[in-house]
């Protein structure tokens, strides 16, 4: 099924709005955020998530603690941080209004590909983080329950539903749940694997219909006795 508007036909979109245009202070308001989860990721990697302070990323930023805090409420907020949401939701938006919805977030998942090897390497140390860190793993359900409810209201927006149609909830969870598990998996590879590859790939699970009765049973492995 083609596109009515090719993706190509778009610039890269960028995490600092480049693409999207916006004022010019919330474009550097947004280009000092990057630079300050970058910094932080860095130091992390380098010494650690619990011996790196927020002086420390402050002063490697070249601000101060209180111009940290005014971006960032916490620490951990800044692994949180995920700059393709908003890009995401206006490239979806931005789409045919007769489009199908699955169509649409494929294209919107092709053109998110380009911004997602260039920073293949911050997304990455995020998710490793996630998965390290007890009190960052700890908040991984908020985090996708809070993806659902955009998705949610992305979908509602698109089709003219209410956002808490229980039809469009149940939608908004499995596309959720989906995408998430290709982010694992592709987390797991340490990149090796094409991230939107397997994004597809989870979408396809999702439109099969997911039927259990279809799913063939394996046999379990010979355990080896010690």
């Amino acid at each position: 099924m083609a596109s009515a508007r090719p993706a190509k036909q778009r610039p890269t979109p960028s995490p600092t709005g480049g693409a999207q245009g916006g004022g010019l202070r919330e474009r550097k308001k947004q280009k000092t955020r990057e630079s300050i989860q970058r910094t932080a990721l860095r130091l992390f990697e380098k010494q650690g998530y619990e011996e790196t302070t927020i002086e420390q990323i402050a002063a490697a930023v070249e601000i101060s603690p209180s111009t940290f805090f005014n971006y960032f409420p916490t620490k951990e907020d800044v692994v949180l941080y995920d700059a393709y949401d908003p890009m995401a939701i206006q490239l979806f938006l931005d789409r045919p209004k007769n489009e199908p919805l699955n169509v649409g977030l494929r294209r919107v998942l092709e053109e998110l590909a380009a911004a997602f090897q260039r920073d293949e390497h911050v997304i990455l140390a995020r998710g490793r983080l996630f998965l390290e860190v007890p009190e960052l793993r700890a908040r991984i359900g908020d985090e996708i329950e809070r993806t659902q409810v955009i998705l949610a209201q992305m979908l509602a927006e698109r089709t003219g539903r209410r956002p808490d149609d229980f039809e469009l909830r149940v939608t908004a969870r499995v596309v959720t749940g989906a995408l998430y598990e290709a982010t694992i998996e592709w987390m797991r590879s340490n990149g090796r694997r094409g991230l939107v590859e397997l994004f597809n790939r989870a979408l396809d699970v999702v439109e099969s219909g997911v039927r259990l009765s279809a799913v063939a049973r394996t046999k379990p492995r010979n355990r080896r006795r010690s």
